[in-house]
């Protein structure tokens, strides 16, 4: 009944009912049939109670992540006051289990996700669609009856629950914080909720899951099915233990936005985009991956990571750490573990150039605006 009610609130909105009526004849029907069948594809249905209670099929690799939550308190006095957009970064498949799972794990009410439509194939798209209740998005598509619709249906999910959006439109794959895109921003603001505000979230690990495939590809050449995605995620789980700190911001409002205004938007996405970075935990992996050198002794890389942690806190990094022995400490066993680097005696040498580089670029939007700006290797 919900669905039935979202579908006829989206198909009696203006600027789909506008849409419909620009074209006629045969022409008309086929984008009447288009704008059902995206409907049909972008319905969901959120369960939440049952998704706690199943045996999730990534729970073998979940468990291996230590959840670590800062400032939630923030995410529930926003929910208390109106209705709440989570603005995150998206590092890993692991996201979208792991952040709900820290709201629901302080008693936060759960967001619809946003989610690209390849994570729909299979046994794990029955439970995206029935259970957690993912919109599946195509983001790549150019059809304007799509873009319309998808517009709309997003506009009234946010009548009835919050939503988590992931603003890169992917993960990232060179390491680094990507631009913002606007599109399902501008969609949230046509809902036009004077108690709407957007909460940014950073998620940060030590050690990302997919580093190896991430880093070895660089940039998105092309789709690949989830489930081949994720035979390479349970393959790289082996031996894997990674922290995953999800820290949470100040709310952003978003009455002061005119979604019509592109300035606006734009504005507003890189106030997002800020905040999320200013967030982002920065952790020992990432540290030492930024200050070594192809070969460098452990007392020369310890003066460099102090070096580094001196300039991070001049733009008042979110630091885990705070001297350089123990990012050695922390950050050395990890990297070796995962084949990045290797110590032979008191010699750091580098094993694994392109990995460490994903690495040392999580924390580059911290320092492009200093002078001591990294070199990555």
């Amino acid at each position: 009944m919900v669905m039935d009610d979202i579908v006829r609130a989206v198909l009696a909105r203006e600027e789909v009912a506008r849409y419909i009526g620009s074209v006629h004849g045969k022409i008309q029907l086929d984008v009447k049939q288009r704008i059902q069948a995206y409907l049909d594809e972008l319905c969901t249905t959120q369960r939440y109670p049952l998704y706690r209670a199943l045996q999730h099929p990534l729970y073998p690799i979940l468990r291996k992540i230590d959840r670590l939550q800062e400032h939630v308190e923030i995410a529930r006095a926003a929910t208390r006051n109106g209705r709440v957009i989570y603005a995150s970064n998206h590092k890993s498949h692991t996201d979208y289990l792991v952040e709900p799972l820290v709201l629901d794990d302080n008693g936060v009410r759960p967001p619809v996700i946003a989610a690209g439509i390849n994570l729909f194939g299979g046994p794990l798209g029955l439970i995206h669609r029935y259970v957690t209740g993912a919109i599946p998005i195509r983001r790549n598509t150019k059809d304007p009856a799509y873009l319309i619709t998808l517009k709309a249906y997003i506009a009234e999910v946010l009548q009835r629950h919050d939503l988590l959006l992931y603003l890169e439109g992917g993960r990232s794959y060179s390491g680094a914080l990507k631009p913002l895109k606007t599109g399902l921003l501008h969609a949230a603001l046509l809902a036009q909720r004077s108690d709407l505000v957007i909460v940014p979230i950073a998620i940060a690990y030590d050690l990302v899951l997919e580093d190896h495939v991430l880093a070895k590809q660089g940039v998105k050449r092309r789709q690949r099915r989830f489930t081949y995605e994720i035979a390479e995620m349970v393959r790289d789980a082996v031996g894997y233990q990674s922290r995953a700190f999800v820290t949470f911001g100040q709310p952003i409002p978003t009455a002061h936005c005119d979604p019509g205004s592109r300035l606006d938007i734009m504005r507003l996405s890189h106030q997002i985009r800020d905040a999320i970075g200013r967030l982002y935990k920065v952790l020992p992996t990432a540290i030492l991956a930024a200050a070594i050198r192809p070969s460098i002794t452990s007392s020369a890389l310890k003066t460099r990571i102090d070096d580094l942690l001196d300039t991070l806190r001049l733009v008042k990094a979110n630091l885990d750490v705070t001297s350089g022995q123990q990012v050695i400490e922390q950050a050395t066993a990890p990297l070796v573990a995962r084949g990045v680097i290797v110590v032979e005696g008191d010699r750091y040498r580098v094993r694994d150039r392109i990995v460490l580089r994903y690495y040392a670029r999580t924390i580059q939007h911290l320092l492009t605006s200093s002078s001591n700006t990294i070199r990555l290797h």
